[in-house]
């Protein structure tokens, strides 16, 4: 971990991991990653099934129109070892489940969530309170977007919904915004370089594209939660596992303080 003394009138650290995973290099991972490589991390993985698509160039930086087709964790790795030839950078074109989730976190030093599903959220954030590594959530549909450094006896995303809430459509049923893609990305980035925060706190950032309006929500580890409370002993599940269990429809919302 290198640690960077920031020039100005108050003195603050930051925080550069030697190795990032970045789960899933699309709206959100593109950014995230381009900017973690300027910022001088050492090591990136980049992990992600798909192919470019043609619908996915207003918002992935990283993939042209020539890459259509093209995994793209082969046309991300390429434009990152051009612009950064001394970036370490492992790719990975296969899905994130629960058989290999650990495994990630324990090779590295902190996690992006660049998904886009739920279920795969929820299982990187028990993961996260396993392994005990750090794992920065985001999300973005339409307008919006949402962020949140998931810490180490920190609160995880099961403080803030008991369950995976369901039917929450993805970017591609219901549309994103590129450029609120691109800016929940940087602030994913920028979490994960900023110095760990106080014990059994977080702050969910809600950014409001419409409106331009940003907020901070105050989250508090919950004692009762399933996955980083008390005497919680979490169980990953995959996504397919998941889908055969339906959650139940009813969700928490977010538990914080003002």
């Amino acid at each position: 971990m290198l640690a960077i003394v920031a020039p100005g009138e108050h003195e603050g650290w930051v925080h550069v991991p030697a190795r990032v995973c970045v789960v899933g290099v699309g709206g959100l991972g593109c950014p995230a990653s381009l900017a973690l490589a300027r910022a001088g991390v050492g090591h990136l993985t980049l992990v992600d099934p798909d192919r470019v698509d043609v619908s996915n160039l207003h918002r992935q930086l990283w993939h042209h129109p020539q890459d259509v087709g093209r995994l793209k964790v082969e046309s991300a790795g390429q434009k990152l070892r051009a612009q950064f030839p001394s970036l370490g950078l492992a790719l990975r074109p296969g899905r994130v489940d629960a058989s290999n989730v650990l495994a990630l976190f324990e090779d590295h030093d902190l996690v992006i969530d660049a998904t886009d599903g739920v279920q795969v959220k929820f299982l990187l954030s028990d993961a996260a309170v396993l392994a005990r590594r750090p794992l920065i959530y985001g999300g973005v549909l339409r307008f919006e977007g949402l962020a949140m450094r998931v810490q180490p006896d920190g609160p995880c995303l099961r403080c803030l919904f008991e369950t995976p809430p369901v039917d929450v459509p993805t970017c591609a049923q219901a549309g994103v915004l590129g450029s609120m893609a691109a800016l929940v990305g940087a602030l994913q980035a920028t979490l994960a370089l900023r110095p760990e925060q106080e014990k059994g706190l977080a702050w969910l950032h809600v950014l409001d594209g419409w409106t331009l309006a940003a907020r901070t929500v105050r989250v508090r580890r919950r004692k009762d939660c399933a996955a980083c409370g008390e005497g919680a002993n979490p169980v990953l599940r995959d996504e397919a596992e998941a889908a055969a269990c339906p959650t139940p429809t009813s969700t928490s919302p977010v538990r914080s303080a003002p």
